[in-house]
């Protein structure tokens, strides 16, 4: 049964570029959210061991009120991932520098799956529980990057909403994962692909709607309330998954959501780093809204609509 419409392809298409959605069943068929890329302008790989200096040059304070653009270099991309991980488990982080720095975590992360062969040096390069974040992650770009579709032409007739705060969020996964048993992490990683965790309002080229992209039949089988709610779209999208198998056998559940083995296989990658981690949940939260067309990608903030 179909859920959502064209939303998550074009999502996912972007999403491939940046990351954040693409898909068939349960989501969007339009066009592709991925992360410009930027070619390197290194002419040789650098190492990301680094010599001492007795007297090291401070790196200037990045500006957090910019957006920010992920390194061209393996060891800026790792040093960027790495700053980007200490910000996320620090409770004291100012939330201006948190939004700055997930949203380059999101980048950076992009930048690796640009650049595959940076990937191994990267990696060797982080904290330990950093790696697995990035590890998983890239594998769950790589399979929506499966979700093949046409490149859009026109960008969008989507409006970007300023997401739920993390704890209001995480809120109703959990009463959804108390009243159906569905795992918060599950919910939160279509949360993530179908709209930026609620970023994206507007409808999908199949018609799907709200924030977990059902489509209208589905909605009045298995919602109730409001389908733009983050809310009541999360508690909808929990009871479908339940009536589809959950949470005994979540493979098939998701994929009644959207017959995608790529969309299944990214939502397991990203739960599982979610369940793993649960810190990273504040780094998902902060990605953001990038659409690509034949023309290239482009960056939807917060309030944008379509010219």
């Amino acid at each position: 049964m179909t859920i959502r419409g064209g939303i998550l392809r074009a999502f996912l298409f972007a999403l491939v570029g940046v990351l954040v959605a693409a898909c068939t069943n349960a989501g969007a068929t339009g066009a592709a959210i991925a992360t410009p890329t930027a070619t390197p302008t290194a002419t040789a790989t650098p190492t990301l061991v680094r010599t001492a200096s007795p007297s090291p040059t401070p790196s200037p304070t990045p500006n957090y009120t910019a957006v920010p653009d992920a390194a061209n270099d393996p060891v800026g991309v790792a040093q960027e991932l790495a700053d980007a991980d200490a910000a996320i488990r620090d409770p004291n982080t100012d939330p201006v520098k948190l939004a700055y720095l997930t949203h380059l975590q999101q980048l950076a992360i992009s930048r690796l799956n640009d650049y595959p062969d940076w990937q191994p040096q990267v990696l060797a390069a982080l904290p330990e529980k950093a790696r697995a974040v990035v590890a998983g992650s890239l594998d769950a770009r790589k399979q929506l990057s499966l979700i093949k579709g046409p490149t859009p032409k026109t960008l969008p007739d989507w409006k970007i909403l300023e997401v739920a705060p993390v704890d209001v969020l995480m809120s109703y996964y959990r009463e959804a994962e108390t009243k159906f048993g569905v795992p918060w992490y599950y919910l939160a990683s279509i949360h993530l692909v179908e709209s930026r965790m609620g970023r994206i309002h507007g409808l999908s080229t199949a018609g799907a709607q709200g924030p977990m992209q059902f489509m209208p039949a589905t909605w009045a089988a298995y919602g109730t309330g409001d389908v733009n709610s983050d809310h009541d779209a999360i508690l909808g999208a929990a009871r479908y998954l339940t009536a589809n198998g959950a949470p005994g056998d979540m493979e098939r559940a998701l994929y009644a959501y959207n017959h995608s083995a790529g969309y299944v296989n990214a939502l397991i990658a990203y739960a599982q780093v979610m369940k793993n981690d649960p810190a990273q949940y504040i780094g998902y939260h902060g990605w953001q809204v990038y659409y690509t067309t034949v023309d290239g990608t482009t960056y939807l903030p917060v309030g944008w609509t379509k010219p």
